[in-house]
């Protein structure tokens, strides 16, 4: 555990589903760590040699695996969970793609799409996108979470209140993520590991990359919060800040399509100013660009705008 704990558990002790059915695999108790390996969100279906091809031969029930679960000895009903995201141990490689009926664009990019990335695991140097192109990199747990009290097994690929397939970029190291515990040892589990990831994740995907990551458990008994709710250690968009922001604009009574109309800009603007195909555009919004509601208080219209980082290209 290189100092970060006392136990460790391996890929191949993993789940494509939340079920409070799901036998731990570890049990621990409060102030433990646990280092869990985790696969990438194809399941081990890609790999560094993939072409486009490969996306339209997915077994999606293998889909988003998660590691574990783990039981926290004492966790009740009522109870919180508390996450203390230690360190990441990232693989060196990555993939983003574009799979036909998912993401924020499936109407307009129906066709398979495949970027494959390398980086550097130990530096997390930016890593290049064709001609000019660099993306900073900032690891994190695209799902994390415990079993739902509801009977059954349920799909992993939506966020639930307990927690799930949530992407949010800032679940990072040094975070703390507060998870309501519903059943008995609260069975946590983590996946879906990310190199890096824009608000939003609008084609999907981001850098899906396996890793190995490093977490640190708390109860805080009777404290369970409505939903997840987490706390970051600084600022959480320093990385990509340097050098400004180009900003395209989505307005209009009907939020997701303005969110869709703002995306459509910045990936016109991007391959006019690069001379990018649209589809490389839309996956290189999708790991390093923000949506941001800007104004949803003028009705009838909302503006959402699309951030992108100039340093990319600079």
């Amino acid at each position: 555990m290189s100092g970060c704990g006392r136990h460790t558990i391996h890929r191949n002790h993993s789940h494509c589903g939340w079920s409070n059915a799901n036998p731990p695999v570890l049990a621990i108790a409060p102030g433990e760590s646990v280092e869990f390996e985790v696969f990438d969100a194809s399941g081990g279906q890609l790999n560094p040699q993939s072409e486009a091809g490969d996306i339209l031969r997915f077994d999606f029930d293998r889909i988003n695996p998660v590691t574990g679960p783990v039981r926290i000895e004492g966790a009740e009903s009522g109870d919180a969970l508390k996450v203390t995201l230690l360190s990441f141990k990232p693989s060196g490689w990555g993939w983003t793609a574009c799979i036909p009926g998912f993401g924020l664009l499936a109407d307009d990019f129906p066709d398979p799409a495949l970027h494959l990335w390398q980086y550097d695991a130990q530096s997390l140097a930016p890593a290049l996108y064709g001609p000019g192109g660099r993306v900073p990199l900032k690891p994190f747990t695209g799902t994390i979470g415990v079993a739902p009290a509801e009977a059954g097994t349920h799909s992993i690929v939506p966020p639930r209140r307990v927690g799930g397939n949530m992407d949010v970029r800032d679940l990072a190291e040094g975070s703390t993520l507060y998870l309501p515990v519903e059943v008995d040892g609260a069975l946590f589990s983590v996946g879906d590991t990310h190199a890096a990831q824009g608000d939003g994740e609008v084609c999907g995907t981001a850098i899906e990359s396996p890793m190995s990551v490093a977490l640190k458990f708390e109860l805080m008994k009777g404290a369970a919060p409505a939903t997840p709710r987490f706390t970051t250690p600084g600022p959480v968009t320093r990385h990509l800040d340097e050098a400004g922001y180009e900003v395209t604009t989505g307005i209009g009574p009907d939020l997701m399509e303005a969110a869709k109309d703002s995306v459509r800009r910045m990936i016109d603007l991007l391959a006019a100013q690069h001379g990018m195909t649209p589809v490389d555009a839309y996956m290189l919004c999708s790991v390093c660009g923000d949506l941001r509601i800007s104004e949803i208080v003028d009705a009838p219209n909302w503006l959402v705008s699309f951030y992108f980082p100039r340093m990319v290209f600079t």
